[in-house]
């Protein structure tokens, strides 16, 4: 085990882009995964698709994003340890995230092959209520990381809290893609009857 970590953290430092994508696709797929046989009990009626989507996102979208942002904070001089937590924090989660959150709401909308109508209701039902959640986990965790982890291990830290909150995001965007096909279904409905009279 300790050869792995010894490998895994070498490649992080020597190839941070390839790694950490490839952690971050390994890490949302594994929160789905939770979310599907945890949360959500599907058991053998698991989504792949679902997860294979998750999984995209985390290494194709999400992780050049996230490793790049991290590398931009770690530029960022400041004239005490201190400021430099304080002010990184509050980039992170006051200007980062609150964009991040739209983009995944909005990508997960349209690799599910829906409108851009489509995304725009479902950041709008789940946008503030999971940001304020993202806020009451990530607030301390980027605290604690941006105080005390060592820069290249700073997109490790993330990924391991995130299992559990890729696992929240999941089931919030499946519960809003239900939601959606439930409501698209009594207007179908509605129209049919309509139609009826």
């Amino acid at each position: 085990m300790a050869g792995l970590l010894q490998a895994f953290n070498a490649a992080l430092i020597r190839k941070p882009m390839a790694t950490q994508c490839a952690t971050s696709a390994v890490l949302f797929g594994a929160g789905d995964v939770v979310a599907q046989q945890v949360f959500e009990k599907k058991g053998r009626d698991h989504d792949f698709v679902r997860t294979a989507r998750l999984a995209f996102y985390g290494g194709a979208i999400f992780g050049p994003i996230l490793t790049k942002w991290l590398q931009f904070l770690e530029r960022l001089k400041f004239s005490s340890p201190t400021k430099g937590v304080v002010y990184r924090v509050y980039l992170d989660q006051g200007v980062f995230t609150p964009m991040v959150v739209g983009m995944f709401f909005s990508s997960m909308t349209l690799l599910e092959g829906k409108t851009v109508q489509d995304a725009k209701e479902r950041i709008h039902e789940a946008y503030t209520p999971t940001l304020i959640r993202n806020w009451g986990v990530f607030i301390p965790t980027q605290v604690i990381n941006f105080a005390i982890v060592p820069p290249h291990l700073r997109f490790v830290t993330v990924g391991v809290v995130s299992l559990f909150w890729n696992a929240y995001l999941s089931s919030v965007n499946a519960k809003k893609q239900v939601e959606a096909g439930e409501h698209t279904t009594s207007e179908d409905v509605s129209a049919d009857e309509k139609k009826a009279l």
